[in-house]
């Protein structure tokens, strides 16, 4: 039964974001676009600087709530001197709210930045976002996550795509993991295999 609930979720949340607009993420040669939020430290983070001294992957995550994506911020983390040897900065962004952000950090250790997207701004440039089927809120509102309130007002009950895009120094995509189906991440070594010259 506990494996059949996800599978449920999986398939309403597919078919829900096949009847509305389904976001498609940006495409491999596509420009990035610029952004700037702050991190966990109140530090503010703009892309156009980041990319004046090292190529970015940015990563879009739902939130501390879900094991899938700790586990694979943990990961980035635990590769972290891996990705900077390869001339990298890894950003990752997420609709929490700043104290769950530190929920974040605690689980995962990431000494990167994590910026809170207030209202939005980001995921919707990079066409990640998407509402949260009623459906589906309930259910996670059962498993006492909610998600309205863990992203505050301004964000409500938005997520996004898990998505990781590779960015170059001249602000293009160079590559891209576009996923709906949440409990799929790219390895590291796929990551890593993307950034050679």
């Amino acid at each position: 039964m506990k494996k059949i609930l996800p599978l449920v979720s999986l398939l309403f949340l597919s078919y829900f974001l096949a009847a509305q607009e389904a976001p498609e993420g940006l495409f491999l040669n596509s420009k990035a676009p610029d952004f700037k939020a702050k991190d966990q430290a109140g530090n503010e983070v703009r892309l156009k600087d980041l990319l004046k001294k090292t190529k970015v992957v940015l990563v879009f995550y739902r939130g501390n709530w879900s094991i899938e994506c700790t586990k694979f911020l943990k990961k980035l983390q635990d590769s972290l001197q891996f990705l900077k040897d390869k001339g990298v900065t890894v950003v990752a962004v997420t609709p929490e709210l700043p104290e769950n952000v530190s929920k974040t950090i605690e689980k995962t250790k990431a000494e990167y930045p994590v910026l809170y997207d207030e209202d939005l701004k980001i995921m919707k440039a990079y066409d990640v976002e998407f509402e949260v089927p009623q459906m589906v809120l309930d259910r996670y509102h059962n498993s006492g996550i909610k998600i309205d309130e863990i992203n505050g007002k301004k964000n409500g009950n938005f997520l996004p795509v898990p998505a990781v895009y590779i960015i170059d120094k001249e602000s293009n995509i160079k590559y891209r993991f576009f996923q709906q189906d949440y409990k799929k991440r790219p390895s590291i070594k796929e990551i890593l295999d993307n950034l050679k010259d």
